[in-house]
């Protein structure tokens, strides 16, 4: 029986403004199991980010209450960092360091713990090569396409081996083609780790393509509109997108979407 990794039970969040408060979310219940790629979706403005940052602890919910592992994310007033010390964030930007070259922007969690030269060197190697950037590692970020600096950020996310990687439209700001490109390497990633993944995006397609399982959120406040199990076997290659199955998947959401 696999187990439940993250759990929400009747989350809200308001966010109090001087024009009134914005309640972004409202009575949300899910739970996440290890090694899981689950994918939020939904329209701009849903809570999808804001669910992603109460998942990091980077919010305090308002309401209910957030398992991590089993930990209680917050059992007081101050977030429990047992909980949330197995996660690696990426975000729509890459957000390297430009004064650092990408072996130090990859291993500067791990430096940051103090690990060893001879841990930082075995790391870096081992996860440019995993993420694609073998031979990069001296280049500095701004030498490097936009694709490949999300190729470095996953790589320090991945850094001090979280079992919870979270991600926000981390592909949202590539072209066409470097992001499916991009979804082909996540998905290559994702098997070789086997880590539990939680992915924001607003592509359909992406998607669908991506997940084990689909969240999609109603518009504000944010609630679970449908949840989708996805179908199709890995590994998944981009032909699987002009399947008639995978278009049935495509049209139902993008229904659930215009009619939440």
């Amino acid at each position: 029986m696999t187990a439940v990794e993250i759990e929400l039970s009747g989350i809200d969040k308001v966010f109090p403004t001087p024009e009134g408060d914005i309640h972004a979310l409202a009575t949300t219940s899910l739970s996440i199991n290890a090694g899981e790629f689950l994918v939020l979706l939904g329209s701009s403005g849903c809570g999808k980010t804001t669910l992603l940052r109460l998942i990091a602890g980077l919010v305090r919910p308002t309401n209910g209450q957030i398992r991590i592992g089993g930990r209680d994310l917050w059992p007081g007033k101050s977030r429990n960092r047992q909980a949330i010390q197995d996660m690696g964030i990426v975000f729509q930007e890459a957000n390297l360091f430009p004064w650092l070259t990408i072996e130090k922007n990859i291993s500067l969690p791990l430096s940051l713990k103090g690990a060893s030269k001879s841990v930082l060197r075995e790391t870096t190697r081992r996860l440019t090569k995993l993420v694609g950037i073998e031979g990069f590692e001296r280049r500095w970020p701004r030498e490097l396409s936009g694709g490949m600096r999300q190729r470095a950020a996953i790589a320090r996310a991945l850094s001090y081996d979280p079992q919870i990687l979270l991600m926000d439209e981390p592909f949202g700001a590539l072209d066409a083609m470097t992001r499916e490109s991009m979804n082909l390497e996540l998905q290559r990633i994702w098997m070789a780790t086997q880590r539990t993944v939680v992915l924001v995006t607003h592509s359909i397609a992406e998607a669908v393509f991506l997940a084990d399982r689909i969240v999609l959120l109603s518009p504000r406040p944010g609630r679970i509109d449908t949840v989708i199990d996805v179908p199709f076997e890995r590994e998944r290659d981009v032909r699987l997108q002009t399947s008639g199955e995978f278009q049935k998947i495509i049209r139902l959401l993008r229904d659930r979407l215009e009619h939440a």
